[in-house]
């Protein structure tokens, strides 16, 4: 194994860990896959660090659904919308430019960091009754953050959580438990995809999901004991992060 490929493996492992607490883990991985693959195309990049995404998110989201009791019909309609959102985004990314939407976003993201650092409450605890509750909701926001997660990427599993806290009264835990299987419908509408156009490099994606799912199981299980203030905290940095990242493309790419 090369000292790419081992530092490859470290950062899948960082990653998942991250990603298993509330989303982000694009964050690490992306740049980083990028940055240390050079010689290989962006679409064999991103579609082989779908693979890593895909095992460290299932991992994460079986140790939540021993913890957390979602319903099953629900969470496989807003998968399946997911899904079919996920790979028409990613099969927009190939033939369309997503530079023009970075710069919404962006500000999309100024709002949504100023809203849950003055929101103390937020996600705190868990409302969700018939009143706030809404499954063609939750269905849209799926479709839209879906179709994101194909054609943007970066936070989405974050976006996922904060959704489904605003708009279906969730805490952070249960909002983590469901963002968590949508973002793994998610994943695999783009994996889908990028094996079809042939993009992805197995003998780096398969190390890489091993450390990425490590990495799963030890963030979900700190999550899950720490709670939502521990959580939400997490959530706040990832999306400085997602806003960085994002406001290095928009201003000076």
């Amino acid at each position: 194994m090369d000292n790419t490929l081992i530092l490859l493996c470290i950062i899948a492992f960082v990653a998942g860990f991250v990603d298993a607490i509330v989303g982000g883990g694009g964050l690490i991985q992306t740049p980083a896959g990028l940055i240390l693959m050079p010689n290989e195309s962006v679409a064999s990049v991103i579609g082989s660090l779908k693979i890593p995404s895909f095992t460290g998110t299932f991992f994460a989201a079986r140790q939540y659904l021993q913890k957390v009791k979602i319903p099953l019909k629900r969470i496989l309609l807003f998968s399946s919308i997911a899904f079919a959102a996920s790979f028409i985004g990613s099969y927009c990314l190939t033939i369309v430019s997503n530079q023009y939407m970075k710069p919404i976003i962006f500000f999309v993201l100024v709002i949504i960091a100023i809203y849950t650092f003055t929101k103390k409450s937020l996600g705190q605890s868990n409302t969700n009754h018939a009143l706030v509750f809404s499954t063609s909701k939750g269905a849209i926001l799926c479709l839209a953050l879906g179709f994101y997660d194909g054609f943007i990427g970066p936070g989405a599993g974050s976006l996922l959580v904060l959704a489904f806290i605003s708009f279906l009264g969730f805490d952070f835990l249960q909002a983590n438990a469901h963002a968590k299987l949508v973002n793994l419908a998610t994943n695999l509408g783009s994996i889908v995809l990028f094996i079809i156009k042939g993009s992805i490099m197995w003998s780096v994606a398969i190390p890489m999901a091993v450390c990425n799912a490590v990495g799963g199981i030890l963030g979900s299980k700190m999550a899950i004991q720490k709670g939502n203030q521990f959580i939400r905290t997490v959530f706040l940095i990832v999306i400085i992060a997602t806003l960085c990242r994002l406001g290095y493309d928009v201003f000076f790419h």
